[in-house]
């Protein structure tokens, strides 16, 4: 794996649980077994209907506005780290390609919410390493460890983690 081939699923899931990456990128793919996952397809495609999605290889983000900033419909109730770190990731990768992104608006519909994250200098160099931790672990020859139980709940890989 190659910095161009991280997109902002490899990114999210780095900050979710480094192992559910780890699974991921070896073709374990049980999302669609997932009724969170379900739900979260299902607000993506009932929320901003009109915007078009972007597709830059292998990051695709959910829409560009006029002023340059990333749009990402989110079907959690309030930001995360992870999400915060996908939005950063898509303005990194436009970057790459000459657009100048001013940032990341998440939205949150199930809150009626939307935080707005700048695309700082600092940003960029936390994009770069996030890529490059996502290429670490895709070479590790072994899984990570486990996070604690607690933090699996509601996570489509749990059965693989945690299955003796």
């Amino acid at each position: 794996m190659n910095a161009d081939d991280v997109g902002g699923v490899h990114i999210k899931y780095l900050y979710h649980c480094p192992r559910q990456l780890w699974l991921y990128l070896r073709g374990v793919r049980p999302e669609h077994l997932s009724g969170a996952v379900r739900l979260g397809e299902a607000v993506h495609e009932t929320s901003y209907a009109r915007s078009s999605p972007v597709d830059l290889g292998a990051a695709k983000l959910d829409f560009i506005d006029g002023q340059h900033w990333v749009h990402e419909v989110k079907s959690s109730t309030r930001p995360t780290p992870a999400d915060q770190a996908q939005g950063r990731h898509y303005c990194y990768r436009l970057e790459q390609i000459g657009i100048d992104a001013k940032g990341a608006i998440l939205h949150y519909p199930k809150t009626r919410r939307t935080h707005r994250y700048p695309y700082t200098p600092e940003a960029a160099g936390q994009a770069q390493a996030d890529i490059a931790e996502v290429i670490g672990v895709a070479a590790a020859p072994t899984s990570p460890a486990r996070l604690a139980r607690s933090a699996c709940r509601g996570c489509s890989f749990t059965d693989y983690c945690w299955t003796e």
